[in-house]
């Protein structure tokens, strides 16, 4: 295999068009995403999008164990921690910007991008790999599917548009995701609007001869979403789609954090006894998370309840640029990865220890409007 950090190829297609196929080539570590990989991505997809011969494009993972297992955090830690010559500058490091604002220029380009983008979410989908995915136009998942934003265990928050989109799922159940972690499958997947179709993972290669075949018409953008939607119809196959965890806990889950503050939410959750391994798996999970990270969990869904996915994308990079610079993402990521004791050392005990002038000095805006490094993102959200 190529040591480049994104492989890319070109499938010929019956009608004399080309089918695009980007490839995250770093199997070893999750595929997970680097600034080298963001660029190169959002490089060749400028590229695609103006090539007429090029009616589709195919984004998947190098290896069988994930499409993308999250953002490079190491490299942000690094850049947060070491000082000198070709390293960082502590937490004044300007690698966060840097790097956040590349990856959501990228995950709004796939949000808005012009023709039919498919995403292979096969096996681990995580954080940035969701921020990958959440903007397919077809968003494909299989039988190892396994999609997570567990961003409270390392002094983060669901980021990469989730403030937006986590927050038009049924009432109550961003909310839960973000604070908890929580693990869903290729049903919980389909049933929430974070993916399209189910294909068993062992059709990749005939769907992909498929829309090799596919009819593309005049190369519309119209015919180009037709051609990919008719091979779908006829390659998805759902009889293998494993039972959801969401849907059948999802009056318990509104009820849990619906119409309450953030540290309500929490109270609720940990201290409900529900006899349930995926549930009991939640609450562990947000017990050992970080108390600051929940109240912006909370406070993010409520922010763009209503607003676009561009504004969203702007409001997270100011956010995503404090929690390196003055948040507790370094502690999370040295106790989860660095020196792997897991026993992080937060600074406030629970989500209602947190002062309100805390959460407020991290949500603070960076940038004015007219200086913003995301102030070319418009106000579009994703191909129909």
């Amino acid at each position: 295999m190529s040591d480049l950090a994104v492989i890319f190829d070109e499938l010929p297609t019956r009608d004399g068009g080309r089918i695009g196929v980007a490839t995250l080539n770093a199997a070893k570590s999750l595929n997970a995403l680097s600034l080298e990989m963001i660029r190169q991505l959002e490089a060749k997809l400028e590229a695609w999008a103006v090539d007429r011969s090029v009616v589709a494009v195919w984004l998947e993972g190098a290896g069988d164990k994930a499409f993308c297992a999250g953002g490079d955090v190491v490299a942000l830690y690094r850049s947060m921690t070491e000082v000198g010559e070709n390293r960082g500058a502590g937490r004044d490091s300007v690698f966060a910007e840097t790097y956040f604002s590349a990856e959501y220029h990228l995950d709004y380009r796939i949000h808005t991008y012009p023709k039919p983008l498919l995403v292979w979410g096969d096996g681990i989908v995580m954080g940035g790999g969701l921020g990958l995915m959440a903007g397919g136009f077809q968003r494909l998942v299989t039988e190892t599917t396994r999609i997570a934003m567990p961003e409270i265990t390392i002094g983060l928050y669901p980021d990469i548009g989730a403030s937006w989109f986590l927050g038009r799922m049924p009432r109550g159940v961003g909310a839960y995701l973000g604070l908890t972690g929580a693990p869903l499958n290729a049903r919980d997947a389909l049933d929430l609007g974070l993916a399209d179709r189910f294909v068993p993972r062992e059709r990749r290669e005939a769907l992909l001869s498929a829309l090799e075949e596919a009819d593309y018409g005049q190369r519309t953008p119209r015919d180009l979403r037709a051609g990919v939607q008719a091979v779908f119809n006829d390659m998805e196959d759902r009889s293998r789609v494993p039972a959801g965890q969401v849907w059948p806990h999802l009056d318990h889950i509104q009820s849990l954090v619906g119409h309450v503050d953030a540290a309500t939410a929490v109270r609720r959750i940990l201290s409900d006894e529900t006899d349930d391994a995926w549930l009991a798996a939640n609450r562990a999970r947000l017990e050992a998370g970080c108390p600051m990270s929940a109240q912006l969990v909370w406070r993010m869904l409520e922010r763009h309840a209503h607003t676009s996915l561009a504004d969203a994308f702007r409001d997270e990079l100011s956010l995503s640029v404090q929690c390196c610079r003055r948040g507790e993402l370094v502690e999370g990521v040295r106790a989860l990865l660095i020196d792997k004791d897991k026993a992080p050392r937060w600074q406030h005990a629970d989500a209602a220890s947190v002062p309100e002038e805390d959460i407020l000095a991290l949500m603070a805006p960076l940038w004015s409007d007219a200086s913003h490094p995301l102030r070319d993102l418009g106000t579009g959200h994703r191909l129909g």
